[in-house]
């Protein structure tokens, strides 16, 4: 019974498949657009995940240099939190200026 559900859900995709070049243009553009910004986000996400690893760590090994240490991960999260603006910013330029 779900299978039939399935091929009737499909079934009704089928005349779309049929898009023309401008269509296939738009589609490519909203892709670019997602692959930007999810790009961006995973790598800020990584990023942040490091910097952060690597501050907690520090901070266990010298606690006396815990100022220094949180103003270092403060400007790191920042600059790695730019990273996912690149990404939009790329996204965007791909999906209207393309």
């Amino acid at each position: 019974m779900q299978f039939l559900h399935l091929l009737i859900s499909v079934h009704s995709l089928i005349p779309l498949a049929d898009a023309g070049p401008k269509e296939g243009l738009e589609a490519g553009k909203a892709i670019a657009l997602g692959v930007g910004a999810g790009g961006g986000a995973a790598g800020a996400g990584a990023g942040i995940g490091a910097v952060f690893n690597a501050s907690i760590q520090a901070k266990t090994r010298q606690p006396e240099l815990r100022a220094e240490v949180e103003r270092d991960q403060w400007l790191g999260f920042a600059l790695t939190e730019a990273v996912f603006f690149y990404g939009l910013v790329g996204g965007f330029i791909a999906f209207f200026l393309a």
